[in-house]
């Protein structure tokens, strides 16, 4: 009997030793294999996607590059695939609602994985939240469009042997193939004649003296613009002082009120612009002294012959003359002329 309850003790303290070495295996397990911890360091997330890829139960869960965590379960919801996952709570503050997750592979033809991006100024995602999902191209889809380049590619040299297009027609055509050849000649031509100095742009990138001409005209209009900033000058008060400002304004306001005058046909002017009478009487008045005038340029009436008979002027101007004198005389000696008489009886 005693002989009994010592092999079950030893038998117990074997099973301990074994149970405590395996629970040791798990640790170590656990702690190599990944980055995700324990399951109470851990905390469960999901992501939907139209398309699974490839994805399997165990994938890695990297974000931003480092891995977090591990994929649990890829399963069909609604005809999409949800995609449950947990990760390390160590990077919770990381993973957000502006984060995005997709499906990516460690290599072109590795395994699938699930990547995700850290969001910044987001709110974090509770548990069994969704993070938003971003749809990447598959391996079939990426040869696919290598396909499509490759056809495209192909299509375009046969279009450009055949001609067609701007290129096709360079390659082809010899007539363009001169003409692109006369322009490069041209522009070479050109070049150097602009280094030799001639021409006026030549002759702007040559000469120092034009250069330094052009720089004194930018130096005085530089000097021009910072006078009128400074309020020198007429131009510079008007666009700075107010007072000039509202001088003009109040001129431009008289001058509108003025016209407004002028078409309502207030004053002299406005009734001459507006009353039909008035510009007739003005019009039959100058009808009159044009007909003076044609007299006068004529050889009738006595303003006529003055103006044109060089006898009757020379006369005119003898009889003057000759008063001029007397009028002289009379100033000299006035009692010549002048001789009074009294008598009485």
């Amino acid at each position: 009997m005693p002989r009994t309850r010592s092999i079950a003790w030893s038998e117990l303290k074997l099973g301990i030793v074994g149970l405590i070495a395996a629970t040791l295996i798990i640790v170590i397990v656990v702690a190599v294999g990944g980055e995700g911890g324990f399951f109470w360091q851990r905390y469960p997330l999901k992501a939907r996607f139209m398309d699974a890829q490839g994805l399997k139960s165990g994938a890695v869960v990297r974000l931003s590059g480092k891995e977090v965590g591990r994929v649990k379960a890829v399963d069909f919801v609604d005809g999409f695939i949800d995609v449950s996952f947990e990760v390390s709570k160590s990077v919770r503050s990381f993973i957000t609602d502006t984060s995005d997750s997709r499906i990516g592979s460690t290599s072109l033809l590795g395994e699938s994985l699930l990547d995700l991006k850290t969001g910044r100024g987001g709110s974090s995602i509770a548990d069994w939240g969704y993070v938003p999902s971003r749809e990447s191209g598959t391996l079939a889809d990426f040869t696919t469009s290598a396909a499509d380049s490759l056809k495209e590619a192909g299509d375009l040299i046969a279009d450009i042997r055949a001609g067609k297009g701007t290129v096709g027609k360079i390659v082809t055509d010899d007539a363009l193939y001169k003409q692109l050849q006369q322009f490069v000649g041209s522009a070479a031509d050109l070049a150097d004649r602009l280094k030799a100095g001639q021409g006026t742009v030549g002759r702007l990138v040559n000469d120092p003296a034009v250069w330094n001409s052009l720089r004194t005209t930018l130096e005085n209009l530089q000097g021009v613009t910072a006078q009128l900033k400074t309020n020198q000058g007429a131009i510079g008060r008007m666009l700075n002082d107010e007072a000039t400002g509202r001088a003009l304004s109040n001129t431009l306001a008289n001058l509108d009120e003025t016209t407004g005058r002028l078409n309502r046909g207030d004053g002299t002017i406005g009734k001459l612009l507006t009353e039909r009478e008035l510009y007739d009487r003005v019009n039959s008045m100058a009808g009159r002294l044009d007909a003076v005038v044609a007299g006068l340029n004529t050889t009738e009436g006595t303003a006529g012959r003055l103006l044109h008979d060089q006898q009757l002027y020379e006369s005119m101007n003898r009889a003057v003359t000759e008063l001029r004198d007397l009028l002289s005389d009379i100033r000299k000696d006035p009692k010549k002329y002048l001789n009074v008489r009294v008598s009485i009886f």
